[in-house]
């Protein structure tokens, strides 16, 4: 059974599907249709199911004229029939992973696509989680399904963890260059997962099991997590003291050894840094320890937002008016420049927290044109024209979208608070007088 799949695999005549076809699902489809392979798309989103078949892409770093060339070339496909799994002979799980309101894992879409999986298992099949989780879900959980249904490990089916490492709008990383981790329950599953994912990326790096390769992807984004937070509380410190946090960190960055440069921002936002190291301090509590560091990052990390509107009520009280009645115009609500996803965007809970106060906010964003916000409605995005700008008595940089034009804004607009120090080295010391930096 395992030398049968492992040929299909190297002479590419495998038939792989994928498990949800968001940020994650979409592009490894594509790459893996690009490779070569027949791949099938399962979703419950008919809308994505309807893009893909029609030739669309929905998420900005996956051309819309790839997608069509693959599918009609019938290399690529979507569907909702689940049952089509048993035409498949690897399965790639790549659904989310949120968080429940008590900041406890959510592993519910796991639970689902594992049932469709376990239902329409055969022999031989490779099964492969890519969803981020807490350390033992692919042994503790997806392996006991799938035995469940008297099929055995190692005869009839192998089972892997790979952690997605998706940067969208990273222009320079991508599927195929970006180091695979792959981690096996067996070392059979091991192999015949690393020999899959070697067919369209450039390195794998195999590790001893499961939990390793989990745990190191709660570790990539721990570290970004404490990291960053230690530069936003070096940036409140520093506006406490009156000395430029971003020159005291590009100083610092001059050392060549011992110092990694991160930088302040509005908070942290996306579907993996402000969630994953929850995974991980969960496990920890389960086994009577506390990661300290992990909950002390996400305290200051989450308090960002906040820091920010106390940048906005000092720079109004500068010009003697008061937050309340102000009229705030936000630049940019994605969690980062350049992409469409809006996932714990630091500039939702700006928003809602300047209306708390009484502001009247308004936001542009040429990637989002309405933005939903908790309790309190929607808004839609305004045109950014001189009218907007001249007109609004602050004007707030969260997310630096590429497009923007920073000079103009901070030419025009009466008062800028610049969260991302877009505004620095323009050229404009008449105007440094109203740009107040985070």
């Amino acid at each position: 059974m395992r030398a049968e799949l492992l040929s299909k695999i190297i002479e590419r005549r495998a038939v792989i599907g994928i498990i949800g076809l968001g940020y994650v699902g979409l592009p490894l489809a594509v790459e893996f249709s690009r490779g070569g392979f027949s791949t099938i798309g399962f979703e419950v989103d008919q809308s994505r199911i309807e893009n893909i078949n029609g030739g669309n892409s929905y998420i900005p770093d996956v051309p819309t004229e790839m997608v069509r060339s693959l599918v009609e070339h019938k290399k690529l496909s979507a569907t909702s029939d689940f049952s089509k799994l048993r035409d498949v002979d690897a399965v790639i799980i790549c659904v989310p992973t949120p968080l429940r309101k008590t900041k406890e894992p959510d592993i519910s879409y796991i639970l689902a696509a594992a049932e469709q999986v376990a239902a329409h298992l055969h022999s031989p099949e490779l099964v492969i989680l890519e969803s981020t989780t807490y350390p033992g879900t692919t042994d503790e959980v997806l392996l006991p399904m799938l035995e469940h249904t008297g099929l055995k490990l190692d005869e009839d089916f192998y089972v892997a963890f790979s952690p997605e490492r998706v940067d969208p709008g990273n222009n320079q990383f991508h599927t195929r260059n970006i180091p695979k981790v792959v981690g096996g329950v067996s070392t059979l599953s091991t192999e015949l997962a690393s020999a899959l994912y070697q067919s369209i990326v450039q390195r794998v790096h195999k590790v001893s099991g499961a939990r390793v390769a989990e745990t190191a992807k709660l570790l990539e984004n721990t570290f970004r997590s404490v990291n960053i937070a230690l530069v936003n509380e070096l940036a409140q410190l520093c506006y406490h003291l009156g000395i430029d946090s971003w020159e005291v960190i590009n100083a610092a960055a001059t050392k060549p050894f011992g110092f990694m440069p991160f930088y302040p921002g509005p908070g942290i936002g996306g579907h993996c840094i402000p969630l994953d190291p929850h995974y991980l301090s969960w496990k920890a509590r389960l086994h009577g320890f506390e990661a300290r560091f992990i909950s002390l990052a996400e305290e200051v990390n989450s308090h960002m937002p906040r820091h920010v509107v106390q940048l906005v009520q000092d720079g109004l009280n500068m010009h003697e008016k008061s937050l309340k009645g102000s009229k705030i115009l936000i630049l940019g609500v994605a969690y980062k420049r350049d992409i469409n996803d809006v996932r714990e965007s630091p500039a939702l809970a700006v928003i809602e927290q300047l209306q708390h106060k009484g502001a009247l906010v308004s936001y542009h964003d040429p990637f989002i044109p309405e933005t939903r916000l908790d309790g309190a409605g929607s808004l839609h995005s305004v045109e950014l024209d001189d009218g907007a700008l001249s007109n609004a008595d602050c004007v707030v940089i969260v997310t630096d979208h590429s497009s923007f034009d920073y000079g103009r804004v901070a030419k025009l607009a009466p008062l800028v608070i610049d969260a991302r120090n877009v505004t620095r080295g323009l050229g404009l010391p008449e105007h440094e007088s109203k740009i107040i930096r985070l």
